[in-house]
């Protein structure tokens, strides 16, 4: 009894391993899930900026070799021309490149998030309370500025 009264006024519970672990596994999880968020997001984001952007470069190269091609051509050709430039105007206003850029920053701000995690929980037996109050302290920094990668990537301004 009395090492644990000398424990809790030393700022150090009986119980701080358990919730140092609780909270670490739950920072761990969170950023194992934003992760996966991220990754998908690049995907998406890959596909469509390639989606609108290799077509519509084909569609430019093919509509003005058709234009040249014969005076027969120029009213298809201008379609083709219409359409490219409709898709690149889409890509330009979706900015997928940007927002792919994005949601790889956001990716590696989570994982360094879930690296300090799983360090923290190797590292968790051998940490004195302020050293687990620093660790926890640094990993929740971690976890802002990941939250803000993610937010800054949510909120791209308009073209």
């Amino acid at each position: 009894m009395a090492d644990t009264g000398a424990q809790q006024r030393n700022g150090v519970s009986p119980d701080g391993p358990t919730r140092l672990r609780a909270e670490t596994e739950r920072l761990l999880e969170e950023a194992r899930r934003e992760v996966r968020n991220s990754d998908r997001r690049v995907g998406f984001w890959t596909v469509v900026d390639i989606g609108l952007g290799f077509p519509a470069a084909v569609l430019a190269g093919v509509s003005g070799a058709a234009g040249l091609a014969s005076a027969d051509a120029r009213i298809p050709a201008a379609l083709l021309a219409l359409v490219s430039a409709g898709l690149a105007a889409g890509a330009g206003f979706l900015r997928s490149d940007v927002r792919c850029a994005a949601n790889r920053r956001s990716r590696r701000a989570w994982g360094e998030v879930e690296a300090g995690a799983r360090l923290l929980l190797t590292q968790e037996p051998e940490l004195d309370h302020g050293g687990a109050q620093e660790a926890l302290r640094v990993l929740f920094q971690a976890r802002q500025a990941a939250l803000a990668s993610r937010d800054a990537s949510a909120e791209l301004p308009g073209p």
